[in-house]
C-alpha cells in the first residue's frame, strides 16, 4: 500500500474556495493511486472565529487563566473543527472520509500539558480506514496521555503531527501545503529577489528553521530525517512544484549546484547580548554555577563566547529584564545589550571551504555594519549585529552569496 501525508495549514481551509483547492490536492493523489493521509490545522489565525489564538481569548476573557490540561483541551478544538468542515467538503464530491483526533489516531504523548513530547504512534485505526478507501483525516497539532488527556504538541504542531504519522505509515512523501510556493532563500519581505528553491537537504532546512526562518516545525524535520521521508513544502493555492526536503532528490535528478555552497540567509531578532565581567564578585564557585542558575530560572542561552576576563551570550529580549534581576541580586559584574539580530548564513557544504567567514564578514562591513558577536558550525555562520541593521544585513549576505541568481 503505498501512502502519502497531506497536511494543510489553517489559511488552507479557511474558506470554501480554499477547501476545494484542497480536495483538488487530494484527488490529485487519489489519481496516482496513492492512498492519502489527510492532517489539519485549526481554521485561520488569530481574530478568525474558531482559530487557536481566537479560543484563547475568549476563555481568558472570563478573567481566569485555564490550567494547562484545561488549556490543551480547549487547544485541540481548533483542529477538530477544521477536521469537520473539512470532511464535509469531501463528502460532497462523493468521497468517504472519517476524522480522528490526534489520540484516535495513535498518537501517544507524555504528560507535558502545552508542548508535549510523543512517545510512540499506533495507526492502526488509520490502517484500518485506508483498508476500506476511506481517507483518514486527522486533526494535528495534538495526541493524548496513557490515561487519555487531550496534550497538544506546541507551535507548528500540525507539521509533527504530520511527519510521526509518516514515519509510523512508512509514507511515500509527506506534503506540507501552505499558503507559499515552497521554501525561499531568505525573508522575501525583506529580500526582493529572494527565490524558492527547487530542492533542500533536510539539515539545512532544520538549521533555517532552528535559525529564525518560519519554515516548518524543527521537529517535524528531525523525524522525516530519521525516517528518510521526503518533505514537499507546497503551495494550496497553485500546481507549483514546490520545494523538496531530503537526502537526495532521485525523482526530480537534483545534484547540488557546485557553486551554490550557501543556501540561505536567516535571522532572529529580538536578541539581548550579555556580557559577565570577572571580578571578585564572580570568583570561583559562585562563577561555575552562573549557568546552572540561568537554567534554572528557564533562561535559554545562546552563542556562548568564553574568553579568560568575560563571558558572552545571547538571550531572548523578554528575558533580559528577569536576568537582570538575578546579577544584580548576586552582585555580578555584567552589561547587557538590547534589540540585537542574529542573522545566520547557511549552507551544508560549507564545511572545510576556505573564505567564507571572510566574505561574510566583508559583506556586512562593506554597508558599515558592526559584528557584536559570531558563532559557527559546520553549516552555519552567524553575526550578531545590531537590529536597526537587520535588512541591510540580510540583503547584503543574499547579494554576496549570489542567492538570488
Amino acid at each position: 500500500m503505498k501512502i502519502i501525508i497531506q497536511k494543510f495549514g489553517g489559511t488552507s481551509v479557511i474558506s470554501e474556495e480554499r477547501r476545494n483547492s484542497v480536495i483538488n490536492k487530494i484527488e490529485s493523489a487519489i489519481e496516482k493511486d496513492l492512498n492519502t493521509v489527510v492532517v489539519v490545522s485549526a481554521i485561520g489565525r488569530k481574530g478568525d472565529p474558531y482559530a487557536t489564538d481566537t479560543l484563547i481569548e475568549f476563555v481568558k476573557s472570563s478573567g481566569i487563566d485555564p490550567e494547562p490540561r484545561e488549556l490543551d483541551l480547549l487547544m485541540s478544538c481548533g483542529e477538530i473543527i477544521s477536521c469537520v468542515m473539512l470532511a464535509n467538503t469531501i463528502k460532497k464530491r462523493g468521497y468517504r472520509c472519517a476524522v480522528f483526533t490526534g489520540g484516535q489516531a495513535g498518537i501517544v504523548t507524555d504528560d507535558n500539558y502545552n508542548d508535549a513530547r510523543i512517545l510512540r504512534v499506533d495507526p492502526k485505526n488509520i490502517i484500518n480506514c485506508l483498508e476500506k478507501g476511506v481517507i483518514p483525516i486527522v486533526a494535528g497539532f495534538q495526541g493524548a496521555t496513557e490515561l487519555g488527556d487531550v496534550t497538544t504538541l506546541g507551535r507548528g504542531g500540525s507539521d509533527i503531527t504530520a511527519s510521526i504519522m509518516g514515519a509510523a505509515l512508512h509514507a511515500e512523501t509527506i506534503e506540507i501545503y501552505t499558503d507559499v510556493d515552497g521554501i525561499m532563500t531568505a525573508d522575501p519581505k525583506i529580500v526582493k529577489d529572494a527565490k524558492v528553491m527547487d530542492a533542500i537537504l533536510y539539515d539545512e532546512v532544520f538549521q533555517m528553521a532552528e535559525y529564525g526562518a518560519k519554515v516548518i516545525n524543527p521537529r517535524a524535520v528531525e523525524i522525516a530525517m530519521r525516517s528518510n521521508i521526503p518533505l514537499e513544502i507546497k503551495n494550496t493555492a497553485s500546481d507549483y512544484p514546490g520545494t523538496l526536503i531530503s537526502s537526495y532528490d532521485n525523482r526530480r535528478g537534483y545534484i547540488r549546484d557546485a557553486n551554490k555552497i550557501i543556501t540561505s540567509v536567516a535571522q532572529i531578532s529580538n536578541r539581548t547580548q550579555v556580557k559577565i565581567k570577572f571580578s571578585e564578585a564572580i570568583q570561583g564557585e559562585k562563577y561555575d554555577k552562573f549557568f546552572d542558575i540561568i537554567a534554572k530560572e528557564d533562561i535559554s542561552i545562546d552563542m556562548i563566547n568564553i574568553f579568560p576576563t568575560y563571558t558572552l551570550f545571547i538571550i531572548d529580549d523578554n528575558k533580559s529584564v528577569k536576568l537582570e534581576g538575578i546579577f544584580k541580586d548576586l552582585k555580578y559584574d555584567f552589561e547587557m545589550k538590547n534589540n540585537c539580530t542574529k542573522v545566520t548564513i547557511i549552507g551544508n557544504r560549507m564545511k572545510g571551504v576556505p573564505g567564507i567567514m571572510a566574505k561574510t564578514v566583508a559583506a556586512l562591513r562593506e554597508e558599515g555594519i558592526e559584528i557584536l558577536q559570531s558563532s559557527d558550525s559546520h553549516t552555519t555562520i552567524s553575526c550578531l549585529i545590531n537590529s536597526e541593521f537587520t535588512n541591510k544585513a540580510v540583503n547584503s549576505l543574499h547579494r554576496k552569496f549570489e542567492l538570488g541568481k
